[in-house]
């Protein structure tokens, strides 16, 4: 192998990668990342066995050839050149990089000791999405999810894609969120429905490397088994969670007994102040007295002290006193960019549900703590 490439499109090739290679101690090889030549272009991969990320970058290729060389070794090498131009050379299972007055030597191994990276049979059928609207869609949901050794299925990310409309939901048991995109905002040829359980670790890993850029496609392709991401510059193919994401349908409440609309901006400025007086378990008590056009967040702590704070509300319904976790409060306003927000309140023991005002695609779903 014998290249020149930029060191700009290098750093960018490496970035993309993260560090889920260096998870798996255990297997010296998964640390390594497998660089590739072809038509011009060098192609840098991971994995952990669960997940594998390339990235593509433009380069002047003399000979074509392969080699994996330590990752974290080639990251800091190249995050650290002055020089823009840069020539790498495979000789002997070594891979030498130079630049004007620099040069190096790293040993690496043969590409046919790297794992074999996973790839989807049929790549005939495909969602293509815009990047940016896909990145906003995982991180307004991202939050209401949390790995779970005991309840694999609450680790991940439900992707349902039902023909007409693709729903993203994900939950801990404690809340949950939904987001929607229908079918005039994605291109798709697949005329049967998908519904499978992604990782949150390959979610986190998607949002980490995709661009915000509204006209940049991603294609999602599945089988049985695995969903691929992929761009011009990059790909991401991941393992799905065996096992049935949990029916949420019941849960959502279909009426709810107090409205309350309120200040989205000063509803997290509120949380943020009366959250810093919370006990350990992050609670927060919501006070709507009927007939009053303001709703009260109160937290105390018996050694900090305590304190309250009123935001004016539009409250249709009954007086009542609720007990959140104000992070998971947080959490679900974090998502919502209108000016306003919707919360529907049935009750201390039942699901809260909050909307941004006159939005329809998206929810979050909060469970009180009973209060004693």
């Amino acid at each position: 192998m014998e290249l020149i490439v930029l060191k700009t499109n290098l750093r960018e090739g490496i970035a993309s990668l993260g560090k889920i290679g260096s998870e798996n101690a255990s297997l010296p090889i998964l640390k390594n990342c497998l660089i590739e030549t072809h038509e011009n272009k060098i192609k840098f991969s991971v994995t952990n066995l669960e997940m594998a990320i390339a990235s593509v970058i433009p380069a002047k290729v003399i000979q074509d050839g392969s080699i994996t060389v330590p990752l974290s070794v080639l990251s800091s090498i190249i995050n650290n050149l002055e020089s823009e131009r840069v020539s790498l050379e495979t000789k002997a299972n070594n891979l030498i990089i130079k630049t004007e007055n620099y040069q190096a030597k790293i040993q690496g191994t043969k590409k046919e000791e790297f794992p074999i990276i996973p790839k989807i049979e049929n790549e005939k059928e495909y969602i293509e999405i815009e990047s940016g609207l896909l990145k906003d869609s995982f991180l307004s949901i991202i939050t209401a999810s949390q790995g779970s050794a005991i309840r694999p299925e609450l680790g991940g990310i439900l992707f349902d894609y039902q023909v007409n409309f693709v729903k993203f939901a994900a939950t801990d048991s404690f809340r949950l969120a939904e987001k929607t995109i229908n079918e005039n905002r994605y291109k798709a040829n697949i005329e049967q429905k998908v519904k499978m359980i992604v990782p949150l670790k390959t979610i986190q890993e998607l949002v980490r490397i995709m661009s915000e850029k509204d006209d940049e496609k991603i294609k999602i392709y599945f089988d049985q088994s695995q969903i691929l991401f992929r761009t011009e510059k990059f790909e991401l193919v991941s393992r799905v969670i065996n096992g049935d994401f949990p029916d949420y349908q019941q849960i959502i409440p279909k009426e709810t007994s107090i409205e309350v609309i309120v200040n989205r901006d000063q509803l997290v400025n509120a949380l943020k102040l009366t959250g810093a007086f919370s006990d350990k378990m992050n609670e927060i008590r919501v006070i709507i007295k009927e007939g009053v056009k303001n709703i009260e967040l109160f937290s105390s702590n018996p050694i900090l002290g305590e304190n309250q704070y009123l935001i004016p509300a539009k409250i249709k319904g009954d007086s009542m006193e609720i007990v959140f976790n104000w992070k998971f409060l947080f959490d679900g306003m974090k998502s919502i960019t209108t000016e306003n927000v919707t919360i529907g309140l049935n009750g201390d023991n039942k699901p809260a549900i909050i909307k941004p005002m006159n939005v329809t695609d998206y929810f979050y779903i909060i469970m009180p703590i009973k209060s004693e």
